[in-house]
């Protein structure tokens, strides 16, 4: 059996392999509260991989499910490192169970609903995926701040899940999921066809452009109470934010082509980015 120490290491593999902006942002915490963090992540990968690369999805993510009602109740599988981690997170901070049950059921929801037909059916869908996640994570980076907190972590999750879903609009056309609302989609007059035909017209971006919208407004809702939290861990998730927010001029400064290709932010904005979190 590995060690605690060894079993938050591997969870820091896991972040450091999938998503490189929150592993930059969050390697600024200090060591428990970042190997914290890690071990929330890689449950979160774990039940993200089930849905987009299981076998047999529905069936893992049963089993999946009945594996968290185990560990609530002090019974895991100590061989695995993921568990490890997250039995000794549970432990020392007051975690919010919900928030793990909602994120499973969004991600369950990948599995039955390939098209959201309201802006406000997609952030119901982006509060279970997302917002979640910081609902998760406030009880390690904001002990005893999680009531003055939890409307902006709702709000960052939603403008962060936004965000990806207007970066990864042709990925997602590969899965035969389409996230732009059904309803905007019409009144912009875009097409699925045109999707899949990668036209970025004056149509597509001003659809692009309402959702963008949204986004921005929805991180400016949650810069709002980002003073409440404890210096060590408001600039990790103000650069969090930041680092997520600028993806969408990034795209802007590449015309909106979305399709065919996955932008990111440079390595030189990130370095300016995480230079001036120090001022602020």
């Amino acid at each position: 059996m590995c060690s605690v120490k060894e079993a938050y290491k591997q969870c820091e593999v896991v972040i450091k392999h999938h998503s490189k902006t929150f592993y930059k942002a969050f390697s600024l915490l200090p060591k428990d509260e970042r190997n914290a963090v890690w071990a929330v992540y890689s449950f979160c990968r774990r039940v993200d991989d089930i849905v987009d690369e299981g076998r047999n999805p529905e069936a893992e993510l049963v089993l999946f499910k009945a594996e968290f009602d185990q560990f609530l109740k002090g019974e895991y599988d100590a061989e695995n490192p993921s568990w490890l981690a997250l039995d000794d997170v549970f432990g020392r901070y007051e975690m919010d169970a919900r928030a793990f049950h909602d994120l499973i059921k969004g991600q369950e929801m990948d599995l039955t609903i390939n098209r959201y037909e309201t802006l406000d059916d997609l952030l119901d869908y982006s509060y279970h995926v997302a917002s979640t996640v910081g609902l998760m994570l406030l009880p390690i980076l904001a002990p005893g701040k999680t009531d003055v907190l939890k409307d902006g972590g709702i709000s960052l999750g939603l403008a962060m899940q936004l965000t990806n879903i207007l970066r990864d609009i042709s990925e997602d056309l590969d899965r035969d999921r389409i996230y732009l609302p059904q309803e905007l989609m019409r009144k912009h007059g875009v097409t699925e066809c045109m999707l899949r035909a990668g036209v970025v017209d004056d149509s597509f971006i001003s659809l692009w452009e309402e959702i963008a919208s949204e986004a921005e407004s929805l991180y400016a809702e949650a810069f709002k109470t980002m003073k409440e939290y404890p210096l060590s861990s408001r600039i990790p998730v103000r650069g969090a934010a930041y680092l997520y927010r600028e993806i969408l001029p990034t795209i802007r400064s590449k015309k909106h082509k979305v399709f065919g290709q996955k932008h990111y932010v440079d390595e030189e904005t990130k370095k300016e980015i995480v230079v001036g979190l120090s001022s602020l």
